[in-house]
């Protein structure tokens, strides 16, 4: 399956419905959260670059989903690179319950597509990937 980037989640109580089951727009909000968090740990150049004027714009994003997790769920959300293209670049996400027992179930799996670009917000322009994006996406590639 290749090697990937790994971000570990606690559900909290405030991820839940009155039901308790997690509500579907928190899975869209870890992809987020797992890309951040690799910027930070991967590529902190991208994270500069992006309080200079570069843009990451999320062109798609999708979630399907195969087993309900309630509150306290331990999560490991594994991102790995799809596709690297000039200006764009896609990831997709394994959403991973880690049971008490040391067993894995796949409960979600999504995919993430972004655009680099640049310039103002009135006039910004797709851009290549950034060179330190790319290095630190490399070995992430499924």
């Amino acid at each position: 399956m290749g090697k990937y980037y790994e971000y570990l989640h606690t559900v909290g109580l405030e991820e839940t419905n009155m039901v308790g089951n997690v509500y579907y727009v928190n899975y869209l909000r870890w992809q987020g959260r797992c890309r951040e968090m690799f910027l930070k740990d991967r590529a902190p150049e991208v994270l500069a670059d992006l309080q200079d004027d570069l843009k990451l714009f999320t062109l798609k994003v999708d979630c399907e989903f195969f087993a309900e997790i309630t509150a306290f769920s331990e999560l490991s959300i594994r991102m790995r690179l799809q596709e690297l293209a000039q200006t764009q670049v896609e990831f997709s996400f394994d959403y991973i319950r880690l049971d008490p027992d040391g067993s894995e179930v796949l409960i979600a799996r999504g995919r993430q597509r972004i655009a680099c670009m640049r310039g103002p917000n009135t006039r910004t322009v797709p851009v290549r990937v950034p060179d330190p994006l790319a290095r630190a996406l490399e070995p992430y590639a499924s």
